[in-house]
This record gives C-alpha cells, structure tokens and sequence, in this order.
C-alpha cells in the first residue's frame, strides 16, 4: 500500500482535525443551538469551566455555548432562584456594545447541576490581544483609537450601572473587551456588587490601552509601582487626569461612567451631530445607498455653508469645500456599526429591563417535539428595507418579496403571497410577532409596506383598518 506524500498526509489530517472539531456533541432541549467539540477562548464570566464553539441552526450563525459546572447540587439549588433572577435579566441586555446573551436553560442530573447558556461569538480577538499585536510596531497607542475604545466601553458601563437593578460586570480586564473588525467594541455583562469597582477595572483598561502594556515583571497582580510608571508614561494632560480620576482609592470618590462619557478628553462628536446621524441611518431605507455620494456631485463646493459675522471685522466663513466628505461617510458607518450610540446622551436615570419581553428558560427534561419553540425577540434594528411586488401568471395574486438588511449586516429575505384581507400594519405587527423584525421598527415597516403598495397599485392595493 503506497504511503501518502507528506503533504498530503498533513492535509488529510487537517481535514479529519477540522471534522472532529465541527462533530455535534450536544443540542439544546428546543434544538436550535449546537454544540460543537471546539473550543473558544471566551470566558467572560468567572466560574466558567468550559466555552465551547455551537451553531445557530435558526439563524445560520455561529455562537458559544458556555457551560457553568456545580459539582455540589445541594448548593446550587440553595442558589437557583437567583442564578434564574439574573440569567433572565442578562437575557434582556441589549446594547452594541455588551456581548449578547440569547438564551439559558439549567441541567440538573444525579449529583451535579449545569447552568448552560448561549452568547455571541466574537471572533475578531481580545483587546490584550490586539495590543500585544500593536507594541510590535507601535510605542503607543493612536489618540483617537484610544478615545473611540474608551467611549464605547463607557456606553456599555452606563448602560450597564443605569438599570434597575444596577448590573455590574465585576471582571473588566483587557481579556474580557474584544474588538470587532469594524472597530466595533464587545465587553460581556455580569453580575457583582458595586459600579465603584467596574470604574477602576476600566482605569486599568484605559491605562493598558495607553501605553500598550503594564509590566508586572511575572507576577499575577499588578503592582502599584507599575501602575504609578505606566500613568507616568501618559504624556497628554487629559489622558492622565482622566485615568487618575478613575484610580482614586477612594470608590465613592471615583466618577460615574455616564460622567466619564462628558468628560473633556472624550466628548468630541456633538449630540446635535449625532443625532442628525442617528435620523439619517434610521431613515436609510427612504434614501438609494449612495445618496452622500450623489449629494456632493450637486453641490457647489464654493457656496458657504456657514459664516460667522463680526462686527467691525471680518467674518468668519466655512465652505462646502472644507468639508470631508470621507470623514462623513466614516462617521455614518461607525455610527450605523454602533461606535457611537445614542444612549450616550440619553438622562443619566435608572431604568427598568423591559421583563415583559423575557423569555422562558428552557427545560431540558421536555422531550423535543415537532412543536416549534417559542419565537425569540428580535433585537437588532432594521437598517435597510427594499421591497419588490409581482403578480401570479394568472394575474389574481400578488407576491411579496421583502428584503431587510440589520444592524449586525445580516440580510433577511421574505416572501409572502398577499391576501385581499390583508394590510400593512398587521404584516408589520406579525413580523414583529415571529421575531423577524424588532418591535421598533413596526411601524416604520408598516409605513414602507403602504408605500410599496401605492406604488405597485393604484389605488392603494388594501385599506388601513381603522
């Protein structure tokens, strides 16, 4: 029997590496999530044994599945309510820049107990990792990567410490903040006592991003004559004091994350500016993909688009060609990417999780049947919308052909053969009903599905019902 070339063999046992690997090991009660026998390295909480790599079968994506172990089932059921308590409020979290919780469900057998639940895979790395990557060339990090990374971890905190009741991570380090390719900002959310602590948590972060690393000469905690080296090492002003401030021993004395997010070495993007964004995006689907572009090609770039006047002096003008128009576009993607959102800005006050939209957990003593399981809340807004209507070779029936484009890029196409009885409001409301759309974006569907109505028939091809 001829013995395989070397390279070939290597490519054959990468082949049956790859297929061990995507081996389906476990699936959850309802069937939706698959665990896989790969392994990932994202352990946002402690106590976590095992993350293994899973796949959305829904939704066609890849996720995690985490696994938390208790060996003692006598004191896990003494904890069980509250493990519930705060697992089914994680499951309402949702903001861009907070790891997304899907779903957990409790495994109880013998003498053990597993708390088993499924959330975003991020797969563009950790934060420690991509600054060990930029020491290599760098000496310190970009000023304006390090303000965009501190605001977006600081959106996540606010958001976090502002619910009611406040949710604190509790184990905020550079291996727990992971980077998407767009620069989009992931941190996990957890559950400890104090926002205090997650404040000096972020100092560190914010200082680590600084200067790129904090020697600490071996030892698994970092000493204070680093810490006090490293902030030494920061040589803007604003940046120093900044992180100072959220060092201070005292943690009664140290700042909120909503206050950090005005303070003056990171409030750039004024909210009126991102407001103006926020609207645009919302509206996108009104507008052709290249409206900026063909909005410039209009514009005369001499005609001054703003002028201060003076008196007894000259007045200051601005022009449209002092803009940059690359600089907008940049602006608009990371807002539509969720670098800057608008809660930010929003009143610094406590807020309730929305517990009506919670989930029930699942039981994974109920055998699976063909009944399908409950419809999961969409939480990703609506971007873009394009619609197309065409009538049956008999020309009796319309054909619907809906496709929405979310936040996260996702593209989620629709068909549906229109009834006479039906209208643009009750599509929109069951869209939202099996969790295609978010239920913000109701009544901005209904409103395109009536245009697209009007357009493709006149009159209207059915009425509202009032």
């Amino acid at each position: 029997m001829a013995v395989p070339e070397p390279d070939a063999r290597l490519a054959q046992e990468k082949e049956e590496e790859s297929e061990e690997e995507s081996e389906i090991l476990e699936e959850s009660p309802c069937g939706r999530w698959q665990k896989r026998r790969e392994q990932v390295n994202q352990g946002n909480m402690p106590g976590i044994q095992s993350t293994f790599l899973a796949m959305d079968t829904e939704e066609g994506v890849e996720v995690v599945w985490n696994e938390l172990l208790f060996t003692d089932k006598k004191a896990f059921k003494a904890h069980e309510e509250k493990i519930k308590t705060m697992f089914e409020q994680l499951v309402l979290v949702d903001h861009p820049n907070i790891v997304k919780l899907h779903k957990y469900w409790l495994d109880v057998k013998d003498a053990k107990a597993r708390v088993i639940f499924i959330t975003e895979y991020v797969s563009s790395g950790s934060l420690k990792q991509f600054l060990k990557k930029t020491k290599k060339n760098h000496k310190a990090m970009n000023a304006r990567a390090w303000k965009r990374w501190c605001t977006q971890i600081l959106s996540a905190l606010s958001f976090l410490h502002s619910c009611e009741p406040p949710i604190i991570h509790g184990n905020l380090t550079s291996d727990t903040i992971f980077i998407q390719h767009n620069g989009l900002i992931k941190i996990g959310s957890e559950k400890a006592d104090g926002t205090a602590v997650d404040i000096f948590s972020f100092g560190m972060c914010a200082l680590e991003m600084a200067v790129l690393e904090i020697q600490s000469n071996g030892d698994t905690r970092v000493s204070e004559e680093a810490i006090a080296r490293a902030r030494h090492s920061v040589d803007d002003p604003n940046m120093r004091e900044f992180i100072l401030s959220c060092l201070t021993l005292n943690p009664d004395k140290r700042p909120t994350a909503n206050n950090l997010l005005f303070h003056r070495v990171l409030f750039e993007v004024h909210s009126l500016k991102l407001l103006a964004a926020h609207c645009f995006i919302n509206n996108q689907y009104l507008m052709p993909e290249n409206v900026v572009e063909e909005k410039i090609k209009e514009l005369d770039l001499n005609m001054v688009m703003a002028e201060i006047r003076r008196e007894g002096r000259p007045g200051a003008q601005w022009r449209y060609s002092e803009v940059s128009f690359l600089e907008l576009d940049k602006f608009l993607e990371d807002v539509r990417n969720g670098i800057y959102p608008l809660m930010n800005f929003a009143v610094s006050r406590p807020h309730a999780l929305p517990r009506v939209l919670s989930q029930p957990q699942e039981d994974p003593q109920k055998a699976k049947t063909p009944t399908p399981e409950p419809f999961d809340v969409e939480t990703r807004k609506v971007v873009q919308m394009q619609c197309n209507m065409e009538l049956n070779e008999d020309k009796t029936q319309w054909h619907l052909t809906l496709l929405l484009i979310l936040e996260d890029k996702l593209h989620r196409q629709l068909s549906y053969d229109l009834l006479p009885t039906d209208n643009s409001k009750d599509l929109a409301t069951e869209l939202v009903h099996y969790g295609f759309i978010h239920e913000d974006d109701c009544e901005k569907l209904a409103n395109f599905l009536e245009s697209a109505f009007h357009k493709y028939r006149s009159p209207p091809l059915f009425p509202q019902h009032r």
